[in-house]
């Protein structure tokens, strides 16, 4: 992938510099459906919709074993879109809430912006052969932008109906996504990781965007590196990519330059980004940046001015 600039002003809160170019609370059971059309396999009627309270549905025998459970190209495609079709979304965000958080969306009137993420997204789908997968998206530098771009490319991967995005917030010293979509959390990836028997379906928030989710960082954050080592973080990873064959995962993490998670975290995941903040790195900052990372999973970088 080429190295690709993007322009949206300042990442908000720290610093002046934004990228340049490129609550709700969980669901019990992730993207939910109603308990009715999970037993008869039809669309729920507006009547069921009604009566059934949003916490109360249940997807769970909806769910598509992943290609390694049943074998390469087993999983029915047309089952899969159909139950992405009926995700639904407790609150959705308007174009002017959308606007004021800087997120992109299929008829945003900054078509530059858009385009530029959707590009991206473009690049990554071609390298990738049309497959999913995971990226890890860190700054080469602090308050490189790296949050804006993970979140921006997230939606971008959801404008597409048949597919979803799993946004991670894995900055777990200075978590922001949850902010940035107004979310109330009250748990979270490292409350996860720490209880064996977390369910993962109380850490997977509907953000307002149609088909894009955020697991938010969580409570525990002292010590994030054990947490990115530890093996119930692999398991993590395979299973969120692996179980759902529609779904691109974006992991937003600190900087290269600050924390070694971003580096961690690559070893587990299938590709990397840097963002680079436009006239505030040095080109030898950049390279020792690129270094942290797998050069085969390293993707390219986005300038953020």
């Amino acid at each position: 992938m080429k190295n690709t600039e993007v322009n949206a002003g300042n990442e908000r809160p720290e610093s002046e510099d934004r990228l340049d170019q490129a609550g709700g609370r969980p669901e019990d059971g992730e993207e939910r459906f109603s308990s009715d059309s999970a037993n008869s396999g039809e669309d729920s009627t507006e009547e069921n919709r009604q009566t059934t309270p949003f916490t109360e549905w249940d997807d769970s025998r909806l769910l598509v074993p992943s290609s390694l459970e049943l074998g390469h190209g087993s999983v029915d495609k047309y089952l899969i879109s159909k139950q992405i079709s009926q995700m639904r979304e407790p609150r959705v965000l308007t174009p002017d809430d959308l606007d004021e958080r800087r997120i992109i969306y299929p008829n945003s009137p900054n078509r530059k912006l858009v385009n530029r993420f959707r590009n991206l997204r473009t690049q990554l789908m071609e390298r990738s052969n049309g497959n999913n997968f995971t990226l890890v998206v860190s700054g080469a530098t602090p308050g490189s932008g790296a949050s804006f771009v993970a979140l921006n490319l997230a939606a971008a991967f959801a404008f597409d109906r048949s597919k979803t995005a799993l946004l991670v917030d894995c900055n777990l010293r200075e978590p922001s996504l949850h902010n940035s979509l107004d979310i109330m959390t009250d748990s979270g990836l490292t409350d996860f990781l720490e209880d064996p028997d977390y369910d993962i379906s109380r850490i997977i928030y509907p953000t307002g965007i149609p088909r894009l989710r955020l697991i938010p960082a969580g409570s525990q954050r002292e010590t994030p590196s054990e947490f990115f080592t530890s093996f119930r973080m692999k398991q993590f990873m395979q299973a969120v990519r692996k179980r759902y064959p529609d779904r691109f995962i974006v992991l937003d993490t600190a900087s290269i330059s600050e924390s070694p998670d971003a580096r961690i975290l690559s070893e587990i995941c299938d590709y990397s980004m840097l963002v680079v903040p436009h006239g505030r790195a040095t080109v030898s900052g950049i390279e020792q940046a690129s270094m942290g990372f797998n050069p085969e999973k390293l993707v390219g970088m986005v300038i953020n001015g």
